[in-house]
């Protein structure tokens, strides 16, 4: 018969040594010792209680496995599985290529579990001194201090492989989270509200194919280069009045999107002038394919319109924050977004902000139009006042 033990796990320290250590028995009933490298007490009391944690919830060895793995062997693999096609586009996997870099060469050595957020703040404040380097066939070129935008960019590609770190039970928290990005960035993630009387404007500057777009992404909410530029006309249904999405950024947006009376009217004036080819959006420059990009006409566009510039995609969060506006609740606005994640919405309140500002200046503008030039109010209303 075993012999009970009377304690899950035990610190002690060992001869000639101030180092606290810890023994304690795995699933399996293994005995198992390790050092805290600590002298503190209370802090090899915590490294236990954590062990003991991580034993019943079956995660030990993924843990362990945590606390010695390097930031250059995680992003190796976070690179590999969560960074390319299809899981994201390729312009994304280049972005975190690049960002990469620079973070290996920081980090690289340094344990998961050693990344702090003072270590981040550190590496952010540095890189906003750096200049651009720029590798030429003379060597290499210096050019002016990295803007801001470009160190966040950084920023959120170690936020994204901390994050799939901390879902892996390799990390218990993302040291990301408490990072205070050390200046401001204009204008960072805050989608342009458009509205109906803009997005007309817009269109009528816009060849007849952009025209197009645009009435088609505020209408579904469609993301524009992973599935609207490479749709096929079989994907979709007018008669149904629904368009099927067989890829997409991520799992939720694969699957079926409504299509309003609009929409519908849309997408058969673009089947009009889509030719013969198989997709919805060909190439001019490939008879096989579809469109890449609309950079250059989606900025030429609103040059001619005398629009400030403002991304294509928040044509998307104008979509998401005109149904909010309508009263649509949140959790259906999320389904029809197709998103995972409900905390989208934050990035809208700022767009339902404007719209409410925009709402009490008509508000004042009828007012001003009911009062005469002496100051008095005219109509129905002066009569009840005189009547008072």
């Amino acid at each position: 018969m075993p012999k009970s033990r009377k304690y899950e796990g035990v610190v002690f320290r060992r001869k000639e040594s101030n180092i606290w250590w810890i023994r304690y028995r795995d699933r399996n009933g293994n005995r198992r010792r390790e050092s805290t490298l600590s002298e503190d007490w209370n802090e090899a009391q915590k490294k236990l209680r954590e062990r003991l944690d991580a034993r019943d919830n079956n995660v030990l060895d993924v843990v362990r496995k945590g606390e010695s793995l390097s930031l250059n062997q995680w992003a190796d693999f976070f690179l590999e599985n969560y960074s390319k096609p299809p899981l994201r586009m390729e312009k994304t996997h280049e972005v975190n290529l690049r960002a990469a870099k620079h973070l290996k060469s920081a980090f690289g050595p340094s344990k998961l579990v050693d990344i702090t957020a003072d270590h981040i703040e550190l590496y952010l404040r540095d890189r906003l001194r750096q200049r651009v380097r720029t590798r030429t066939s003379l060597g290499i070129k210096e050019g002016g201090v990295l803007k801001p935008a470009t160190v966040h960019q950084e920023l959120r590609v170690l936020r994204r492989m901390l994050n799939v770190a901390v879902r892996k039970r390799l990390l218990q928290a993302n040291p990301c989270s408490g990072v205070e990005f050390p200046v401001a960035v204009k204008g960072l993630f805050r989608p342009h509200y458009v509205t109906w009387s803009e997005q007309q404007h817009i269109e009528a500057h816009a060849p007849n194919y952009l025209q197009n777009i645009i009435r088609i992404i505020t209408e579904t909410g469609l993301r524009v280069y992973k599935e609207l530029l490479p749709m096929k006309k079989d994907q979709v249904d007018l008669e149904n009045a629904v368009v099927w999405i067989p890829e997409s950024k991520t799992p939720n947006g694969i699957g079926e999107v409504p299509l309003t009376a609009l929409a519908v009217d849309t997408f058969r004036k673009q089947m009009a002038i889509a030719g013969e080819g198989q997709f919805l959006f060909p190439s001019e420059l490939n008879a096989t394919g579809h469109l890449k990009t609309l950079k250059c006409v989606w900025q030429k566009t609103l040059r001619r319109a005398k629009v400030s510039y403002f991304r294509i995609y928040d044509l998307r969060s104008a979509y998401a924050t005109r149904l909010s506006a309508a009263g649509v609740a949140d959790e259906w606005v999320t389904q029809l977004l197709r998103q995972g994640d409900s905390q989208v919405f934050k990035k809208y309140s700022q767009m339902k902000l404007q719209m409410k500002r925009e709402a009490l200046q008509k508000l004042e503008r009828q007012a001003n139009e009911m009062k005469t030039p002496f100051g008095t109010v005219s109509g129905t209303v002066a009569q009840s006042s005189t009547i008072n």
